[in-house]
């Protein structure tokens, strides 16, 4: 079961861009891809914790501020090393110009 949780506005995240989203202890980050769908991620690379909102995004990648892991933030995929576990995925939509996310509950 998931809670739809507003996380943010649209027009907060630049097209292909990211945005942090603190909530429950957890650091998410919330993608916003070239054709304006949005997408939500663990908040964290899993290769050494760092926020990867601070990151580059380049069309569906996003690429870790630290050390230059890279992740398919529709899939979580770690794509280049030092990434190389996954990221959680969690489903995200946009209603009324705000975007929202389900988390587990």
């Amino acid at each position: 079961m998931s809670n739809w949780i507003s996380a943010c506005r649209l027009d907060d995240i630049e097209q292909e861009g990211a945005r942090r989203f603190d909530h429950g202890g957890r650091t998410y980050a919330i993608y916003r891809s070239p054709d304006d769908e949005v997408f939500c991620t663990d908040g964290l690379c899993t290769h050494e914790a760092v926020h990867l909102a601070e990151g580059l995004v380049m069309d569906y990648d996003i690429e870790c501020p630290k050390h230059s892991g890279v992740f398919d933030y529709r899939t979580g995929e770690a794509k280049r090393l030092p990434a190389c576990r996954n990221l959680n995925t969690y489903t995200a939509r946009v209603e009324d110009g705000a975007v929202f996310i389900a988390l587990p509950s």
